[in-house]
């Protein structure tokens, strides 16, 4: 992440972006009660063994809604002790996990699955409060958490070997086997997405797990924890909460974590390669890391659906705050002054408010922290020459007295020089380059340290295959923007990460490949 100055920092392992922490509550009541609270304010606990508790050394973190700043809750700010604790129930479920028939791992990820979809309407107020996202969108993500849940579900068996012919007097044979213990670290701005949907492949695949949430958005994956402890054996799926310096450092070192999966922040990514490979163990590590994506528009493209597909692409209904935002719009010369008009009115149009309001487009940014740094980057922009087409500060009027409010923001004349232009900003601020030269527009492209995602506009299926194979991104749409389709691998190249999600590949990471050779002949 970067400071508001834009030198570089991080704190290790917060798995997002520097603020206070954000949230709501889950109230730890009978199974009489409902099982998801959007209404309690009282402390919540994690889940590790099978059992609901607090941290051990009795601190927790405050949260708050960051619509209105008032407090919703308190969460456990656990240390070693209790990632160990975790870890240790984890390492003892695993064997007799692994050892479970594939039908009944499927079975209980479908029940999950299920109850992500009874619980629709408490936990997406609940993520509404934890993060600021707009209603709609929290439903969004449960349901695709959900799907991707049963996806798994049906790749249980997937997990297999192969017979290779390589002697005519042996049977040589590879068959799979999960890693046991996997540490999974997830950002802040999808926390109830990514806590359920990031744990069905290694569970298919026979791992057990400890999820640690961001500090900024903890409180929907204890949510999700109150859901496994009905459905799953104690200890194959824990939760731990805390600052990232302590728990997030001690998951990472733990020698019995042999699998590790982050999303989040470049800094963070190279902090946890650092940190595991000074654990004195050998860890496979999965990396989805930040984005700086560009929208590219050629002069024969779709107009209309351009420059929807452009806004669309910059996720203002997550406020900016996605890895996968097309930030970068680069418009050809002979589009660009009709693409501001546009942009201007498509995004001006984008109404502010309660994220509670369906027809709210845009909630509130996750912290306060994050404010200051989307503030200071369009400060920024304009000192180095940029100029502000809408948004760019802060709405007034009633209802924005309080809370972490951002105007959705375009800047334009923007320029490789910048900092908007080079550094991810994670936040609701698109910046337009005009370009005319298809080689200067592929240097500029690929000429920051990222490689997520890219989307090409033109009705040219040939110029479009030549741009999709030489712009340096992972996940690639051509006419298209920001829909991730089942079975399709996500993940970046360069210093968006290392690993692939979504698809067969991501159940297959989660298992070690062994190979058998067993002689076909007796000796003579």
């Amino acid at each position: 992440m970067r400071d508001a100055d834009g030198r570089g920092r991080h704190d290790l392992f917060t798995c997002g972006r520097r603020g206070p922490a954000t949230g709501a509550a889950v109230n730890p009541a009978s199974s009489e009660e409902p099982p998801v609270s959007s209404t309690s304010h009282e402390d919540h606990l994690m889940l590790i063994g099978g059992e609901l508790v607090p941290s051990l050394s009795g601190e927790w973190m405050e949260s708050v809604n960051p619509a209105t700043e008032d407090v919703l809750g308190r969460s456990p700010a656990a240390d070693e002790r209790d990632v160990a604790r975790a870890v240790g129930a984890a390492a003892d479920a695993a064997p007799a996990w692994a050892r479970t028939p594939g039908k009944e791992r499927a079975d209980l990820l479908r029940e999950l699955a299920s109850r992500l979809r009874e619980q629709r309407k408490p936990l997406a107020e609940l993520e509404v409060a934890d993060v600021g996202i707009t209603i709609g969108i929290a439903e969004f993500d449960i349901d695709t958490a959900a799907d991707g849940l049963d996806y798994y579900a049906g790749l249980v068996y997937e997990a297999k070997g192969e017979t290779v012919p390589a002697t005519p007097d042996h049977l040589h044979i590879t068959y799979r086997e999960p890693y046991g213990v996997v540490g999974r670290i997830l950002p802040f701005n999808h926390p109830l997405m990514f806590a359920a949907s990031k744990l069905a492949a290694p569970l298919a695949a026979g791992n057990t797990i400890v999820i640690k949430p961001s500090e900024q958005s903890p409180l929907s994956t204890l949510a999700l924890g109150r859901l496994c402890q009905e459905i799953f054996p104690p200890g194959v799926v824990n939760t731990v909460t805390g600052l990232g310096g302590s728990a997030g450092t001690a998951l990472v070192r733990d020698p019995r974590v042999r699998r590790l999966a982050f999303i989040g922040s470049v800094p963070t990514g190279l902090a946890i390669q650092r940190a595991a490979a000074e654990s004195g163990v050998v860890k496979n590590i999965t990396l989805e890391l930040g984005g700086k994506n560009p929208l590219m528009v050629f002069p024969d493209a779709d107009f209309d659906a351009a420059m929807a597909a452009a806004v669309r692409g910059m996720n203002f209904a997550w406020q900016g705050q996605s890895c996968g935002s097309t930030t970068r719009v680069f418009v050809h010369d002979d589009l660009y002054d009709a693409a501001l008009d546009r942009l201007a009115e498509l995004v001006g149009s984008i109404r502010v408010g309660d994220p509670m309001d369906r027809s709210v487009g845009m909630g509130p940014i996750n912290s306060r922290g994050q404010l200051e740094k989307d503030l200071r980057y369009v400060d920024i922009a304009r000192e180095e020459g940029a100029r502000v087409l809408c948004g760019g500060g802060r709405p007034t009027g009633d209802g924005f007295e309080r809370g972490y409010w951002l105007e959705p923001t375009v800047l334009c004349d923007v320029t490789p020089q910048m900092t908007v232009f080079r550094e991810e900003i994670f936040g609701p601020v698109m910046s337009v380059v005009r370009w005319r030269d298809r080689d200067d527009l592929l240097s500029m492209a690929n000429s920051v340290e990222y490689g997520l995602t890219a989307s090409i506009w033109t009705q040219d299926v040939t110029e479009a295959m030549a741009v999709a194979r030489e712009v340096e991104a992972g996940y690639v749409w051509i006419n298209g923007v920001s829909s991730h389709f089942p079975g399709t691998s996500f993940g970046g190249v360069k210093n968006s990460g290392v690993g692939r999600e979504e698809g067969l590949e991501e159940l297959l990471s989660y298992t070690e490949a062994r190979t058998l050779h067993v002689p076909t002949r007796r000796a003579t």
